[in-house]
């Protein structure tokens, strides 16, 4: 056993050694942070894993300063063992909370709240799908690296390592649908086929890419229920990205209407429609058009343009109105009108044939 004195100075030794590097590390993230701000930023992000990093190893460089070099007692190799574990869990936390950070640094300047955000789209969703990644990856790192500490784990990886292919080849064909939405989600992520806030249709519904994960996608549907699916649904199936190159977009107003409307007059309404709209014109395009006049019917399209999906619904449905309310109170005659032609018994007929 040490004697009690000496255990009690390297105690003392390891703890204003651990106090000192806190200290140290506040003192130059804090002057750091003077001239670059993400300096205090990660002092804030860190700070308690960082800590309980250094108090973990205080510990465990007191345990191994005070184990005897020729005890054979189990509970010195529990207790060297037991640090080892907690030394890799809690650098296996602080690593995590740096590359989150640093993660989360580029996430922050990608803004999505601007007028053309396609990048800053395609930079969040790599940013949180690698999010995930890496957490997954520091993870089974760690669970390895824990496992290994352990003699009898050691030992049994060179025997398992001469069927490893084997295994390898049964797990894969186990979790092939597993794995086939993983690597679907990575490719998703990169390939820029779709973004977080996306505006898309899939399954004949319409909505936004609200979250990509490694093995689903999640789409916002337009009342507000949620569409799930899995990765490689995007990948294998056809679907429409109206945001893929850009967030503005064209929209489509039309209308059934009577020979009669005054096609003029209604195209003169436009104007002021899409001028009392505001910011949901983007001013780019509004056009009138007559794109048909067949089955009794004057077939007449509005092209409208917006900065995005929400925004140029939003304009539709006011252009709509209010050109429905100008027909209706300055050409009704233009009103959708069925012309059925009622006539007496008898006319048209053909006439009764003659018999021989």
């Amino acid at each position: 056993m040490p004697d009690l004195v000496d255990a009690l100075v390297a105690a003392l030794v390891f703890a204003l050694l651990g106090l000192a590097v806190i200290i140290g590390a506040r003192v130059v993230l804090t002057v750091a942070g003077r001239r670059w701000k993400p300096a205090t930023w990660v002092a804030d992000a860190c700070r308690k894993p960082f800590r309980v990093m250094v108090v973990v190893l205080s510990v465990t460089g007191w345990v191994h300063s005070i184990t005897p070099r020729d005890d054979s007692d189990w509970w010195w190799t529990f207790a060297q063992l037991a640090l080892r574990i907690v030394s890799i869990g809690v650098g296996a936390w602080l690593l995590t909370s740096v590359l989150l950070f640093l993660e989360d640094l580029t996430l922050g300047r990608a803004r999505t709240d601007v007028k053309d955000n396609r990048v800053a789209r395609r930079v969040r969703t790599q940013i949180l799908l690698i999010r995930r990644l890496t957490v997954a990856v520091v993870v089974i790192i760690a669970v390895g690296a824990i496992l290994l500490s352990f003699p009898g784990v050691r030992a049994l990886g060179a025997s398992v390592l001469a069927s490893a292919g084997l295994i390898s080849v049964v797990a894969a064909l186990a979790a092939q649908s597993t794995l086939a939405n993983v690597f679907a989600g990575i490719q998703l992520a990169f390939n820029d086929a779709i973004k977080v806030d996306d505006a898309v249709i899939v399954e004949n519904e319409w909505g936004w890419i609200e979250e990509i994960t490694l093995s689903y996608v999640v789409v916002r549907i337009w009342d507000e229920r949620r569409l799930i699916l899995p990765s490689t649904y995007f990948i294998s199936n056809p679907f429409q990205n109206w945001t893929r190159k850009s967030s503005e977009l064209m929209g489509t107003v039309e209308f059934d209407l009577d020979w009669r409307v005054d096609t003029l007059g209604m195209r003169e309404a436009l104007t002021p429609l899409l001028e009392d709209a505001g910011a949901m014109w983007d001013g780019r395009v509004g056009h009138f058009q007559i794109t048909d006049a067949v089955g009794g019917w004057v077939h007449v399209r509005i092209l409208v343009t917006a900065v995005d999906a929400p925004t140029l619904y939003d304009l539709r449905c006011h252009v709509r109105e209010g050109l429905i309310r100008w027909v209706r109170e300055h050409n009704p005659e233009g009103l959708p009108t069925q012309r059925v032609m009622l006539t007496p018994p008898g006319v048209g007929e053909p006439p009764a044939s003659h018999q021989a």
